[in-house]
């Protein structure tokens, strides 16, 4: 406000101190007692105070916020204007055009969880939970007396679990010890070394060597030498990715401090080896010496995400044996026909989109919440508000924070940078088949057949309806778009996928070939 907008507005203690001697001589005028006149001269003191007590917090309050605004745009990196192709006067950090920022905040589900109205859609599910558990009890009970415990199929699934475990142990301290102590070698030896590039392709070689074969060949070895059952195959397979991306992540991120050191102090400094444990666990994929952290831990919070996961699990087990295996066991024995191929899509439409929500709920939030918790990791943002979705690509983007993350920072921002930021359309597919062959690597090798309906449902039609639904819809409309086209994917998906098992049971192989292993069974299977 200029000085001439306060001459000309008088403030609100002025206007307050002018109405207060007219009011005093309308009282005096009106005869009204001096106890009274009292009290109205103390409620217009009063006011007067709430005015000034207003106006200073109004003026704290513009301060706060042009702080905090200066704060938030200094913390993000500015771009760099100038290009050069001498690496040393680069900073590691302009190596990518952005970085990961962490912050303070919770998961979206339980800020919407806050609301009312919107708590009731998870009493919904909880509900049909419930119908699930009262239908098999009643039926147990009419048609044989007693209650049927049905967790053949949990156990199945979860079959040879200590075999997971000592793979997964065996896993977790190779990538514990092994990337850090070739990193502090490299550290210690690169400052002083006369052949740097020698030293660093023979590092760079053995970790390549130990990764192949450790975070490679070994949990393929187990998976096939060993037969695991589909839930445990993923466990191993999935952490083995995981502890993959983990190391990359840390390598990436450490590597430049290696690379950009100061070569007369003969010595890097390594991060702390409790850092980088730390971070092994804990649910991101970008590597920081330090998160935000949470003051204390609340172990009520993390039982109850542990139960509500184990509770995903069994609604999981209800829907695959109420809704799934009786429709899909003997689909192979019948004749096969467009109508009844049609008919079944959109009969698993309905129990894929269950799993869909449940397994997001389950992993994404429960799991790692309580994770997040317990390592009192205050960044709980794992996935964002992907069901508001008006375009594949915001889906894509939304879904899976921590796996978007890790490959914006470490895949298409890296190569764009070493493509000098052209072909970024190629780029971006070559992410969207990445993802597709190690989703499709995953699924083939814990259900033990090929059969790649995700890797074109993924590569295919996932990148055209990428391009075509893109972030220019913003109508409603297409949001409903979006949901029709996953309702549909998944139930392709259930539907193939239940078929091909079945199929393989029904009619297995006389003669193991090439062809006949990657050959679909359910095409010709008419036992």
């Amino acid at each position: 406000m200029t000085p001439t907008e306060e001459t000309a507005e008088p403030t609100i203690r002025q206007r307050k101190i002018n109405q207060a001697p007219d009011e005093t001589c309308k009282q005096h005028n009106g005869g009204v007692s001096d106890h009274i006149n009292d009290l109205i001269g103390w409620k217009t003191h009063m006011e007067i105070k709430q005015a000034d007590l207003l106006e200073q917090m109004n003026s704290h309050m513009r301060i706060l916020l042009d702080k905090a605004v200066t704060l938030g745009a200094d913390s993000y990196p500015k771009e760099d204007k100038t290009v050069t192709s001498d690496i040393q006067k680069r900073p590691h950090e302009a190596v990518t055009e952005r970085k990961k920022i962490f912050l303070h905040r919770a998961s979206l589900l339980d800020d919407l969880m806050e609301v009312e109205h919107l708590r009731t859609i998870y009493h919904m599910f909880v509900a049909v939970l419930c119908v699930f558990v009262t239908s098999k009890v009643a039926v147990d009970t009419i048609e044989q007396g007693r209650i049927v415990l049905d967790i053949d199929l949990l156990l199945y699934t979860f079959g040879q679990f200590g075999t997971v475990i000592w793979s997964w142990i065996c896993m977790f301290l190779y990538t514990l010890l092994v990337p850090y102590k070739m990193l502090s070698f490299w550290g210690s030896l690169y400052p002083k070394s006369r052949h740097k590039l020698l030293l660093s392709g023979c590092v760079g070689l053995f970790l390549l060597v130990g990764h192949t074969c450790v975070l490679g060949v070994f949990p393929i070895y187990v998976v096939n030498h060993y037969r695991l059952p589909p839930a445990s195959s993923f466990i191993v397979l999935l952490e083995h990715v995981r502890f993959i991306m983990k190391s990359y992540s840390f390598l990436r991120e450490t590597a430049p401090i290696v690379l950009h050191g100061d070569s007369k102090e003969k010595k890097v400094q390594i991060p702390a080896h409790s850092h980088y444990l730390y971070f092994l666990f804990c649910p991101t994929m970008v590597y920081r010496d330090s998160y935000p952290r949470t003051p204390y831990i609340r172990w009520k919070f993390v039982a109850k995400n542990f139960a509500q996961f184990l509770g995903c699990i069994v609604f999981l087990n209800f829907i695959w044996v109420t809704l799934c295996i009786p429709v899909f066991q003997n689909m192979s024995q019948q004749p096969f026909s467009t109508k009844t191929l049609v008919l079944s899509i959109f009969h698993a439409t309905l129990p894929g989109t269950f799993v869909l929500l449940i397994s997001f709920y389950a992993f994404l939030h429960c799991w790692m919440n309580a994770f997040a918790e317990m390592l009192r990791f205050a960044d709980r943002m794992f996935y964002k508000d992907w069901w508001n979705s008006t375009s594949f690509s915001n889906y894509y983007r939304t879904w899976n924070i921590i796996i978007h993350d890790w490959l914006v920072y470490y895949i298409y921002q890296d190569v764009l940078w070493l493509f000098k930021k052209r072909f970024r359309a190629g780029v971006m597919l070559g992410i969207f088949l990445l993802s597709a062959i190690v989703h499709e690597y995953a699924l083939t090798m814990a259900l033990g057949f090929f059969y790649p309906v995700m890797f074109c449902l993924f590569a295919f039609f996932g990148v055209i309806l990428n391009f075509m639904i893109n972030d220019k819809r913003t109508n409603p409309m297409w949001n409903v778009m979006v949901w029709a086209f996953l309702f549909i994917g998944q139930g392709i998906q259930l539907c193939l996928y239940c078929q091909e098992w079945y199929a393989r049971i029904h009619c297995p192989l006389t003669e193991k070939t090439f062809w006949g292993l990657i050959t679909p069974r359910s095409w010709s299977c008419r036992s």
